[in-house]
């Protein structure tokens, strides 16, 4: 949600498409614009209230130009080939169009020499991040999301679970195990933990989070706001 509440003032009025969008439990704060989420998951896309798209958002089924911004929030990191998704962004932007990206960053998401989920293929700091867009996109401008005292006590928390843990496995076998035997793992476990919910955790709230030119490599999630410009010729030829 913050996510959503955050970015919602960087795009211009007009269509929006909400990439790799899930459930899309906040896409009403994009409004007045209208929006379009795309998703793979049938089961995430079912019963939401705007027009939804089952499709790889690295080849996504509409029209050239049809939006006047693409918004994708924790999306990117979960495909191996990236680039493919800000080309496809290219072609669907229309002229002078926003395309917004936030996704984790590597340097405080996990731990930052290795991709611990497992539904994640790549994950970027803020350089990697900029020369990602850089390719494809004349003006990149890159913000952080950064979190409360309160949130930022959580995490801390979580990464001496997460430490815990990954001390167990000192030759890193983990890197063999297949990775949907790794997500089946990761969900079990996850799901053990939402059975105990924590009051301090339910207490976070939009609030607590905040967009900033802080230094980028302390941000929680990066955000790159870049501007077609006229590129969508370019990406085609």
């Amino acid at each position: 949600m913050a996510a959503y509440s955050l970015c919602e003032p960087l795009l211009p009025l007009g269509p929006v498409l909400d990439l790799g969008c899930g459930v899309g439990h906040s896409f009403e704060l994009l409004a007045p614009r209208p929006s379009v989420g795309v998703d793979r998951s049938a089961a995430a896309l079912a019963g939401q209230a705007r027009t939804t798209v089952e499709a790889d958002m690295r080849r996504v089924p509409l029209p050239d130009q049809s939006f006047a911004s693409v918004l994708a929030v924790h999306s990117i990191e979960h495909v191996p080939d990236p680039e493919r998704v800000l080309d496809e962004v290219v072609r669907l932007l229309q002229p002078g169009g926003v395309a917004v990206f936030v996704t984790p960053n590597r340097l405080t998401f996990a731990r930052p020499d290795e991709v611990i989920d497992p539904y994640h293929w790549r994950e970027f700091d803020a350089a990697e991040l900029r020369a990602l867009c850089g390719q494809r996109y004349g003006t990149v401008e890159l913000h952080g999301i950064f979190g409360s005292d309160r949130y930022l006590e959580l995490q801390t928390e979580q990464h001496r679970k997460l430490d815990a843990l990954l001390s167990r496995d000192p030759l890193k076998l983990r890197r063999l195990i297949p990775r949907r035997l790794r997500q089946r793992l990761y969900d079990r476990r996850l799901g053990r933990e939402r059975e105990q919910p924590d009051a301090r955790a339910s207490a976070i709230t939009v609030a607590d989070f905040r967009l900033a030119d802080d230094p980028l490599q302390d941000a929680l999630d990066l955000v790159a706001v870049a501007r077609a410009q006229g590129l969508t010729a370019r990406a085609k030829g």
